[in-house]
């Protein structure tokens, strides 16, 4: 395959999706800090090793399996999580992109449920149907992880089953065991649909808040 997974400068109007660099670290280490009760299947470095972790993601983005993003709070302008593009993968003899995981993802506790999610998602997802022209992204989670498992249908994935020890467990306490991962999807048939609910969703966040700052 000759495509290269460069991920660009994603903007929106709560979140900035910028490609990670070590600028990011203060605010990622700030934001992983707030409250990690809600992290607790999936992986996220505490203050003092995000520079390690920065490091990690590079070294995946050197290799050409990842494209790794810190989300950017546009009100802000500090770093509240981070996600990525992964695991490109084409089937075809053109060398096109067929399909891509979005993945790596979490968000400081003061950026959940705020729509930064959903419209990261939209940000995210756009760009690899509408620019890559894929066929279909994917996502993945823990699979006893119900947090995750409804935030990634809130923003259209549909589930297409359960992988039995599929991949390493994060969670506190089970090293060197694995996981059994629950796998979703969206279709590029899928994907206009998908578009408008997510637009719809983030002009929802961005009226209430608009409703907030006003009163």
């Amino acid at each position: 395959m000759t495509f290269t997974m460069e991920g660009p400068v994603l903007e929106g109007a709560l979140v900035r999706l910028e490609p990670l660099e070590h600028r990011h670290a203060a605010g990622l280490a700030e934001a992983a800090e707030e409250n990690r009760g809600t992290y607790a299947y999936t992986w996220v470095p505490r203050a003092g090793e995000v520079g390690d972790y920065i490091d990690a993601q590079l070294a995946r983005k050197a290799g050409g399996m990842l494209a790794p993003y810190a989300q950017v709070s546009r009100a802000t302008g500090r770093a509240i999580g981070a996600t990525a593009y992964w695991e490109p993968r084409s089937w075809r003899s053109d060398d096109r992109l067929d399909a891509v995981e979005v993945g790596f993802t979490w968000l400081a506790r003061s950026a959940q449920g705020t729509g930064v999610n959903a419209e990261s998602k939209l940000l995210l997802f756009r760009h690899a149907f509408e620019v890559w022209g894929v066929a279909r992204v994917d996502l993945k989670t823990d699979a006893r992880n119900r947090r995750s498992r409804a935030a990634v249908e809130s923003v259209g994935g549909r589930l297409e089953g359960v992988l039995r020890n599929w991949s390493r467990s994060w969670a506190p306490g089970e090293e060197n065991r694995l996981r059994d991962s629950a796998v979703f999807s969206i279709t590029a048939d899928e994907w206009p649909e998908r578009r408008a609910r997510l637009k719809e969703r983030v002009a929802d966040f961005r009226s209430r808040t608009a409703g907030f700052t006003t009163a």
